[in-house]
């Protein structure tokens, strides 16, 4: 009884903020809700496990398709930070599933380019909504790389080979790679590639989520 009337406040609250700034799900397109409820609901984590080719373990918590890939666009490249709520508390499934000790977090430093246009780094952004710690500053990129969204798994690891390297002594630690999507695995293996030569133990990777054309169910 008290969930469903705690259900019903939050929808007249919602109701009374859609008229003062009126928006638009970010799943669907529907008016007045930055999610509406059907795309919340789509929202919430499966969780997918998968081994890259180093034999890495990777937690994602949704498939990067239909809602979940439109509102992860939203949030990235149109500045949708309102979707950020729903898509924190999926990811940070996914990352205590993959946790396993004492661990430190380590994300993969945003582009130049990136951060300009969006004004804030998408996987910082989560973690802090998400009230996580902050990922340890350990990784910086050695060289800038060029676009990923064209480029297929051999031509994304010839580009990231090398990009990335470690700022300190990271001997004794152990870290959890984390990312917002994985694609092909590249990215997180050059960071895990990075973290090791510098000393680090890599215990593993957490994303929210994990694209089909290259990671079936499993």
């Amino acid at each position: 009884m008290a969930s469903l009337l705690l259900g019903a406040m939050l929808g007249a609250a919602l109701d009374a903020w859609a008229v003062l700034l009126p928006v638009s799900c970010a799943g669907c397109g529907a008016d007045d809700r930055a999610l509406c409820l059907i795309c919340r609901s789509a929202l919430r984590p499966t969780l997918h496990r998968q081994q890259l080719v180093d034999g890495m373990s990777v937690v994602s918590a949704v498939s990067y398709e239909k809602v979940a890939r439109r509102a992860i666009l939203a949030f990235k490249e149109q500045g949708r930070t309102d979707v950020a709520r729903p898509l924190a508390a999926s990811f940070a499934t996914a990352i205590a599933s993959a946790v396993a000790g004492r661990v430190e977090l380590v994300s993969i430093p945003a582009s130049r380019d990136g951060f300009r246009r969006r004004g804030y780094d998408p996987v910082r952004f989560l973690l802090r909504r998400a009230h996580l710690p902050r990922p340890s500053p350990v990784l910086s990129a050695s060289h800038e790389r060029a676009h990923q969204k064209t480029l297929g798994r051999h031509e994304r690891e010839l580009n990231l080979a090398g990009s990335l390297a470690v700022t300190g002594q990271l001997a004794g630690r152990r870290f959890l790679l984390v990312d917002d999507v994985v694609t092909t695995g590249a990215t997180l293996a050059e960071a895990a590639r990075a973290v090791r030569d510098g000393g680090g133990e890599v215990i593993g990777a957490a994303t929210l989520a994990f694209t089909p054309r290259y990671f079936g169910d499993s």
